[in-house]
């Protein structure tokens, strides 16, 4: 029996090219059908490998969670963005390849960038997801998030409703 390592760390400028294909596979497997084709793919065209360098040099905080050596997914994550919120930290991306997803990966990704927010003095935590994503919404409802607001994001002229999902 082989053992594969699983490691959650943060991002490397190697990582980069890694990340950019989950972002492209997480992306298409998850709002294919929800955010508009033409608007979907050129927001996933703007993240390719040089996007995601650039973000990992400008110190944006990029966690990896690796299994047997491949990036299986990310996390970006930082303040609050949203003042009416009074949660301090939030977590601006999750995504796993969707060959990863259900096994337990993304439970780990969240429960570490949570600990780094944390670990970094921001207390409490804000995760947004567009409500038609239904894994999204079922995933952050049984990671214990209450649903607190409400908001609108726009996608070539298609609005979609989004939620706050909050932890104290």
């Amino acid at each position: 029996m082989k053992t594969l390592a699983i490691d959650i760390r943060k991002a490397e400028p190697r990582d980069a090219g890694a990340i950019a294909e989950v972002h492209h596979d997480a992306w298409r497997g998850a709002y294919s059908g929800i955010i508009p084709h033409r608007a979907l793919t050129a927001m996933i065209s703007r993240r390719g490998r040089e996007w995601w360098a650039s973000a990992i040099r400008r110190a944006a905080s990029v966690l990896v969670v690796e299994v047997g050596g491949e990036v299986a997914g990310y996390a970006t994550i930082g303040r609050n963005r949203a003042r009416e919120l009074r949660q301090e930290g939030e977590i601006y991306e999750l995504y796993l390849r969707p060959e990863y997803q259900g096994i337990g990966l993304g439970t780990r990704l969240f429960a570490e960038a949570r600990a780094r927010l944390s670990g970094h003095g921001l207390k409490g935590l804000v995760v947004w997801a567009l409500e038609e994503n239904v894994g999204a919404i079922d995933f952050y409802t049984s990671a214990g998030g209450r649903d607190v607001a409400e908001g609108v994001e726009v996608f070539d002229y298609k609005a979609l409703r989004k939620v706050a999902f909050v932890w104290d």
